[in-house]
């Protein structure tokens, strides 16, 4: 039971789920070498800002014409974000921030500074823009990057493009979301989402009628991600992705799309974010859809934040079976970008 990323034999210990070094960590060496979605396209229309945090970082996103753009929602002159942070868009023409006046337009280029000609020094608009973030669109997801050198968002989502082909690229819009609060160390659900094994004893009436029969799985393994895809009744198949840092992406064959995420809130704590998306015309069943997912993610909540309170117990991992693998390839990647060394690694 081999991966790209060279997966040892066995589980993360229990000390990488309650380390407060480790969490800290995991802020340094982890989440800013990958790409987050952050919205949907549909969510950020023209002439509108969103603000928004990850991991900390306030960030704001804007856009004008097609084609957004990420900052640090902070004012350069003393720190104020220029936009609260709301889970809609707002509209605006101008970012005016609250403490001094300082106005930018959502290009993040200083237009403005108040009683500009009273500066102690020369005082030079151009030095002042708000700081960019990289910033990509793909699957009709808005991706931004926090730290400064990421990976290539085609190298994170290698797996997806390679097998999900054109459902990536077809038209959708947000139809329902959902955010949760789970009390779970953050690595303990995204494990679970990656779990393989537990599918048909834990969801015998939800999920597992909708991935079918363990018999007909199929994975599939990159460095960066993993699939199981399952055959689908009406044709085609399932698409299950798991991505670095804490994401997933579920694919539908006719076009419905899931993202399922679980950003870490602290040590002992972490928000599940779904969002569905898929085409206009099936806003009218995006509640029942939602209350679906819902209730097989239900499900996993009773069991991780179980298993949390096992973790904390002392637990020493028992040992990984072939429905798992996709759980070892994360940790394997995990534990090679936060630098464990082998003894680290031992249960």
């Amino acid at each position: 039971m081999t991966n790209p990323a060279g997966s040892p034999q066995h589980f993360l210990p229990a000390s990488a789920y309650g380390s407060a070094a480790t969490a800290q960590q995991e802020r340094e060496r982890y989440a800013p070498r990958f790409w987050h979605p952050v919205t949907t396209v549909d969510a950020l229309p023209s002439g509108h800002g969103l603000a928004l945090e990850i991991q900390g970082l306030p960030v704001l996103l804007t856009l004008s014409g097609d084609t957004p753009t990420a900052f640090i929602n902070r004012c350069p002159h003393r720190g104020v974000a220029l936009l609260a942070a709301n889970s809609q868009a707002q509209a605006c023409r101008r970012l005016v921030c609250p403490y001094h006046g300082w106005t930018y337009n959502l290009q993040g280029e200083l237009l403005a500074a108040a009683r500009e000609n009273d500066f102690l020094a020369p005082f030079d608009r151009r030095q002042w823009p708000l700081q960019p973030l990289a910033c990509r669109v793909l699957a009709n997801l808005i991706w931004v990057a926090i730290g400064a050198d990421p990976l290539p968002l085609e190298h994170q989502l290698d797996l997806v493009l390679e097998e999900a082909g054109d459902l990536l690229h077809q038209p959708r819009v947000l139809l329902a979301r959902q955010s949760l609060r789970l009390a779970c160390n953050w690595k303990i659900a995204h494990d679970n989402t990656l779990d393989d094994y537990h599918v048909a004893i834990a969801h015998p009436t939800t999920l597992h009628r909708e991935q079918g029969p363990v018999r007909h799985y199929r994975h599939a393994l990159s460095r960066h991600g993993s699939l199981l895809a399952t055959p689908y009744p009406s044709g085609g198949e399932f698409l299950t992705f798991g991505l670095a840092p804490w994401t997933h992406l579920l694919f539908w064959p006719d076009g419905r799309m899931a993202v399922i995420s679980f950003p870490p809130l602290d040590l002992q704590h972490c928000r599940m974010e779904v969002w569905l998306l898929g085409d206009p015309s099936l806003r009218s069943g995006a509640e029942a859809w939602l209350q679906e997912v819902l209730r097989f993610l239900e499900e996993d909540r009773q069991l991780v934040e179980s298993a949390q309170i096992g973790y904390a117990s002392g637990l020493v991992p028992g040992p990984p079976h072939r429905l798992e693998q996709r759980l070892l390839q994360h940790q394997a990647l995990y534990a090679e970008l936060m630098g464990f060394s082998a003894p680290e690694l031992q249960p």
